[in-house]
């Protein structure tokens, strides 16, 4: 009876394991070799070993991407973090057509990536779009956002923003998680709810914080090729040009798809090591096992 069910177990498991090896780890191990050799995608591989790694030291285009890249980050994750604190916060307590409010609060995040930077290109024109006009009628300085070297970061900085209803999700769940025992024994010895917010809520919280954290910071990385490209096309004066539309530019434009791929795996290290690093820091992520 046992061994029949590990077998039925396994015949369940395994088409997730073949969609892993050949849509995860086949990629990945090509993107490992390519990335060892001069490959333009016509001619043949040769391999040339970790000369295209020791070729991106000296490539302008790469400090100013990783550079862009980082800076989004620094600004973006933190920002994002606080916005979906402060929806689970506000959307825990119970109030009228709450189920509408928490639905519009996820509805960014599940649309395409393509028609989200395509509408927000049009929220931010300074010509017709909507959101200067707001700004003039506020007393609020009106940028060019998309076409000012200075405003563009700032202008994909705020569209990130309202993606953030899986983070919402995800704290609202660990919001739900804290037992309300807590919050009454703390009513009851006069706890105000700033007390609350900063030593239970936010200790409690911590753990989900880290992951969702970890997680926006990995995403931040890999997910600004859609407004990048549609948006900016990584200008002006490439102050949206990040590491996502470098490797495309890298691989598609310039037919170097070996320095493209060292570049992905540069990529793919880091998140392995910040990942690796959180995790032992917070001796796998605080959660506690019971």
């Amino acid at each position: 009876m046992h061994r029949s069910l590990r077998t039925q177990l396994s015949l369940f498991l395994t088409p997730y394991l073949l969609g892993a090896v050949i849509l995860i780890a086949l990629p990945a191990g090509l993107s490992f070799f390519i990335a060892l050799t001069q490959y333009n995608g016509v001619s043949d591989p040769v391999f040339i070993g970790w000369e295209n790694f020791q070729s991106l030291r000296g490539d302008p285009l790469l400090n100013i991407a990783l550079t862009n890249s980082l800076l989004f980050t620094a600004l973006a994750v933190p920002l994002r973090i606080l916005g979906a604190l402060g929806l689970a916060l506000l959307y825990n307590q119970p109030r009228l057509a709450l189920g509408l409010y928490r639905a519009a609060a996820y509805l960014p995040t599940i649309i395409p990536d393509a028609a989200y930077a395509l509408t927000w290109t049009w929220i931010l024109n300074p010509l017709y779009g909507p959101l200067n006009p707001l700004l003039r009628t506020l007393g609020l300085p009106a940028p060019s956002w998309l076409t000012d070297s200075t405003w563009a970061l700032p202008a994909v900085i705020l569209m990130s923003l309202f993606q953030i209803g899986e983070g919402f999700v995800f704290l609202l769940a660990g919001l739900r998680h804290i037992p309300r025992e807590i919050y009454d024994s703390a009513r009851v010895d006069g706890a105000n709810r700033w007390q609350i917010l900063s030593f239970i809520i936010l200790p409690m919280l911590s753990p989900w914080l880290i992951l969702l954290t970890v997680r926006d910071v990995v995403l931040s990385f890999q997910n600004t090729f859609a407004p990048a490209y549609l948006m900016t096309r990584g200008g002006p004066y490439y102050s949206t040009f990040f590491i996502p539309l470098f490797i495309y530019e890298t691989a598609f434009d310039g037919l170097r798809f070996g320095q493209a791929a060292a570049v992905m795996l540069l990529v793919f290290i880091f998140t392995l090591l910040l990942v690796l690093i959180v995790y032992l820091l917070f001796d796998g992520w605080g959660f506690d096992e019971e």
